[in-house]
């Protein structure tokens, strides 16, 4: 009959275990009796050696011996009290052809010694085992010497193999007490292990942990979203493909903590934060993620499990969009206002001022047109062009003047297609966005924008009539959250992180310095042709 075998894999230990404790304790326990029978012969034989030459040198042995009369007279009652004093099963006395004179049984005195007695008649001590009328015995015969060395009797000493084997018992006895004890403890030990071990894996068997196994890094690596994990330490212990993209770091990542790993200050904060953080967009090199952290207690450790999101194309058309909605909000307006200028026109015809009314639609007919005649005239990228027409709408409508400098020109053909307009219109978007913003309320409201095109160098230059940015934020506010205004919504300070982001991304620089009335001035400039720059995890370029 086949007995079942545990399901779970701390079933399985466990079983493996006991029988593995119980096995050792068996081994031990035969290797103990068979040491301790072993020990106990030879302890035998010394004690039987010992007795038989304290005999065989005793002086009133030998004067029996050489005496008159019959020697068993004097002899038996000697070798009985040796034979109590020395734990010996029996002292046998004999002359030198094996005659007994001495035997525990009075009965055997005269007979012949049952053994061998070659070997001491020559003047040797021997030991031997051998079966005499006291059964199987460990014995030791050595001769008596009389006058001038002459062997005039043997002496024969010896203990029992049932006495040793008598003692060898009690002492396995006492090992197996020792053993059954040890199997205990150990099974005690045992169990609580693998019950520790069951709590871990849940009960599974080996099958089931492997399989579970399989299928958590078969979906860690199938899913696109970032998914780091980081231990009580902040190291991190199991990230995958998708964070690795994401942050930009590779396999040697596992091990590290989160401020080796060389990503931006905010990100690293976040990820080292204690608190929990909902949908924090941050910024790395090229990518705009948003991270959620959520910290895992357990009874050994802390960790923190952090969600990363690629955000950077949904970022992208979201600025894309918050432009259209400004065009849209701009258009409605110049509508509305293109209206009350038609009504006007209509009237001043009704009341027969035809020349008046010709008048009033030339000049706003000239003063609409100025502006796109000029940035269609000194700039001819397409991009660049309804890029800078949109925002004059959007910052007349919000009481902003927008300016292009005499010195601006660009010709189309120009910008190399590695330079993504998506990229263009996110630094000069964002940059026109803040100075119409710091420039709104101003005495005299206006944002200058200067782009030229000069050697290798595309220079962008944004500059407002705002209150200036404070020097001891020089470098502030191009970090992600950083903003003059209260947070919306959706948070602000993240146009300038941006426009940082894919300056760094197309080997630009970005500076920012004081406007000749008085607010902000940011210069952009990115190269014309294709750079060999490689952009680090903590912004810095290195050609």
């Amino acid at each position: 009959m086949r007995l079942p075998l545990p399901r779970s894999l701390a079933g399985q230990l466990f079983a493996m275990q006991a029988v593995l404790v119980a096995v050792v304790v068996a081994g031990c326990a035969l290797f103990t009796y068979v040491s301790d029978r072993g020990q106990a012969q030879r302890a035998a034989q010394r004690q039987a050696t010992a007795a038989a030459r304290a005999v065989a040198d005793s002086p009133s042995v030998r004067a029996a011996i050489e005496g008159r009369g019959d020697p068993s007279v004097r002899l038996q009652p000697y070798a009985d009290d040796v034979q109590r004093h020395t734990g010996v099963d029996f002292v046998t006395i004999m002359d030198p052809h094996g005659i007994r004179w001495t035997h525990p049984d009075e009965t055997q005195i005269g007979r012949r010694f049952l053994g061998h007695i070659g070997p001491a008649l020559e003047g040797r001590t021997f030991p031997e085992t051998y079966t005499g009328t006291l059964g199987p015995s460990v014995r030791v015969v050595t001769p008596v010497y009389g006058a001038h060395r002459k062997v005039v009797g043997l002496v024969s000493a010896g203990i029992t193999i049932e006495e040793i084997t008598a003692q060898a018992r009690g002492q396995v006895l006492a090992v197996t007490s020792v053993a059954g004890a040890a199997l205990v403890l150990g099974g005690i030990g045992t169990y609580f292990i693998n019950a520790r071990l069951r709590r871990h894996t849940h009960g599974m068997n080996a099958g089931e942990l492997s399989r579970m196994h399989a299928y958590h890094q078969a979906a860690l690596h199938a899913v696109r979203e970032g998914l780091v994990m980081l231990d009580g330490q902040r190291r991190v212990a199991l990230i995958n493909d998708g964070a690795r993209e994401l942050l930009g770091v590779g396999e040697e990542a596992v091990g590290l903590g989160v401020a080796e790993l060389g990503l931006p200050a905010p990100l690293t904060g976040a990820l080292l934060a204690a608190e929990p953080r909902v949908d924090e967009v941050h910024l790395t090199a090229d990518r705009v993620v948003v991270v959620n952290t959520s910290p895992v207690a357990s009874a050994e450790r802390r960790g923190t499990v952090v969600t990363l999101r690629d955000h950077t194309e949904l970022q992208s058309v979201m600025g894309e969009l918050d432009s259209e909605r400004g065009f849209t909000q701009a258009l409605r307006s110049q509508a509305h206002e293109a209206a009350n200028r038609l009504h006007t026109v209509v009237s001043l015809i009704e009341l027969g001022r035809a020349d008046e009314a010709v008048d009033f639609a030339t000049a706003e007919l000239e003063l609409a047109q100025a502006l796109t005649d000029q940035v269609v005239g000194a700039v001819s990228e397409p991009v660049l062009a309804a890029l800078l027409l949109g925002k004059a709408a959007q910052a007349n409508e919000r009481g902003v003047e927008l300016v292009v400098a005499g010195d601006t020109r660009i010709d189309d053909g120009v910008l190399p297609q590695a330079l993504a307009a998506r990229d263009l219109v996110t630094v000069l978007g964002n940059l026109v966005d803040n100075a119409v913003d710091a420039a709104q309320g101003s005495s005299r409201a206006r944002v200058t924008v200067t782009a030229r095109a000069a050697g290798d160098v595309l220079l962008l230059r944004v500059a407002d009539s705002g209150p200036g940015v404070d020097p001891d934020h020089s470098d502030a506010v191009f970090e992600r959250g950083w903003s003059t205004k209260p947070a919306g919504p959706g948070g602000r300070g993240l146009g300038l992180a941006l426009v940082r982001q894919a300056v760094r991304r197309n080997g630009g620089t970005l500076e920012l310095a004081q406007s000749g009335e008085g607010g902000a001035a940011f210069s952009v400039r990115l190269p014309l042709h294709s750079s060999a720059a490689t952009i680090s995890q903590d912004g810095t370029t290195t050609p």
